[in-house]
């Protein structure tokens, strides 16, 4: 009761408003401090000459959406261009091989970026996979693919297979990482979902359609094979109404919001200030609460971007990929928390409803969530700061179906029975104000440091010195 329950529209519209006037006004000081900062010697590797006709310097700090939307444009865009067209004619012509097309023209693309060493480096780690996927025992597919995924983290194992990537082709550390993080997963998805086979086997056939689809191949997102097979195998390829309008529309939407954000990046660094800790101290505590939750819509926006991208290729061969994940501002629960949306739905299915079950029950509870968090981590890769976001988040999942098991006993039920929907929902939002700074703060661990999350939540819970909220141009 209440969660759902409608508001008078004034008051979501009062809302809104406190919302996006709030922002401004932390955009304001973020802007100062960018500006008056501009020149700072940690500012020099990351904050570079941008647009000439805007006639500011830029914040580059992200690789990732330098590589996807600047530096590597080009590649890419090539590369998937040629996946289009070939997957058009063949849609034309013979629509039953439509998948064998989507591998031959992955493996070639594959073989043309890093090389036959890496092609075959990869096709051992799913010849190695699928022939434990025969023996048809969970534990053991889950035991192997972790181990293999585990090959990545730790020496020498991670040398010996980075050796097979040759070549002077600047992104071949990204693709190599990529590329084999996402097969290993792919894989395990197909030998769960053999496991879960009643008769017979799936054939390895299936298995190279299914990891070599390139559009997925380096960059995600993770589709499990059972939602792959059957769309990659539907015999009649008919549009929806509308389906290529509503195409359109959405890729006009990627490239608007690629410009917008190119554009901020000329008078916000919210990448570079986080990282100079020196300057953080001096800002003040509007742009500090501001960092941390711009950088978060942040993310969802360059998440939403970069899926957008390959989904709409996607979308055109007939596929329903994952979606982008939920943007900051719409959480309030840890449940709904992911970044990836193909990982989430991976974990999901796999792990945590699996152990899970009903999830009213604690223990069992506990245990999916341990179980999928440290699948989690070894996926993200092991660290300090990295363990420290798992517990959290883990933690805060648990205390959710804690703190709701108490709260669905009397007298609450009653109490809250007694209420109109959209009180129930005004409560509900007023205590979720908590769970909601600590899904901030938790995931601004992942995304920035330790010391930026620490010094928001003091600023959060704490009250800080007047002396260091004033914005200051010093190094």
């Amino acid at each position: 009761m209440g969660v759902k329950a409608a508001l008078p529209r004034y008051e979501l519209y009062l809302y809104h408003c406190v919302l996006y006037l709030a922002l401004l006004w932390a955009a304001s000081w973020i802007y100062d401090a960018s500006s008056s900062n501009a020149n700072r010697k940690t500012f020099k590797p990351s904050v570079k000459p941008g647009w000439y006709y805007i006639g500011r310097k830029m914040d580059t700090a992200d690789f990732e959406w330098v590589m996807w939307f600047s530096t590597f444009c080009e590649h890419i865009l090539f590369a998937l261009s040629g996946h289009v067209l070939f997957a058009k004619i063949c849609s034309l012509l013979a629509p039953q091989y439509r998948s064998l097309v989507f591998m031959a023209y992955g493996m070639l693309a594959v073989f043309c970026s890093m090389g036959w060493a890496y092609l075959t480096l990869v096709l051992s780690h799913c010849v190695l996979l699928y022939s434990i996927s025969l023996v048809k025992l969970r534990w053991l597919c889950f035991a192997a693919g972790l181990s293999t995924l585990a090959t990545f983290r730790m020496e020498p194992f991670l040398s010996w297979q980075a050796g097979f990537v040759t070549g002077g082709f600047e992104l071949r550390h990204v693709f190599f990482y990529g590329g084999c993080g996402f097969t290993v997963m792919r894989c395990m998805s197909f030998a769960l979902e053999n496991c879960d086979r009643k008769e017979g086997n799936l054939s390895f056939l299936e298995l190279l359609k299914y990891n070599f689809y390139l559009p997925f191949f380096y960059f995600g997102p993770v589709m499990t094979f059972d939602r792959f097979y059957l769309q990659a195998n539907i015999p009649s390829l008919i549009r929806k109404e509308r389906e290529m309008w509503n195409l359109s529309i959405q890729a006009l939407i990627n490239l608007a919001a690629i410009l917008v954000v190119d554009v901020l990046f000329h008078f916000l660094y919210i990448l570079t200030i986080p990282s100079d800790v020196k300057l953080l101290k001096h800002l003040s505590d509007w742009a500090l609460i501001g960092l941390a939750y711009i950088n978060l819509v942040y993310d969802w926006v360059k998440a939403s971007v970069m899926f957008g991208v390959i989904n709409t290729v996607s979308r055109l061969d007939h596929l329903d990929p994952p979606q982008p994940p939920k943007c900051i501002t719409k959480l309030y629960v840890f449940s709904e928390t992911h970044f990836d949306r193909g990982i989430n739905d991976w974990l999901c299915k796999y792990v945590y409803n699996y152990l899970g079950g009903k999830h009213d029950n604690a223990l069992e509870e506990l245990t999916a969530t341990l179980c999928t968090y440290g699948v989690t981590l070894l996926w993200l890769g092991p660290g300090w700061v990295v363990l420290l976001w798992a517990f959290l988040n883990c933690f805060g999942l648990n205390l959710e179906l804690w703190v709701t098991t108490f709260f669905s006993m009397e007298p609450f039920v009653s109490i809250e029975m007694s209420m109109s929907a959209a009180m129930s929902r005004r409560i509900r939002a007023l205590f979720n104000t908590f769970n909601y700074w600590a899904i901030v703060l938790f995931n601004i661990l992942a995304l920035n440091s330790l010391d930026f999350a620490k010094m928001v939540a003091k600023r959060l819970f704490l009250k800080a010195d007047q002396g260091e909220r004033a914005e200051t141009g010093a190094d």
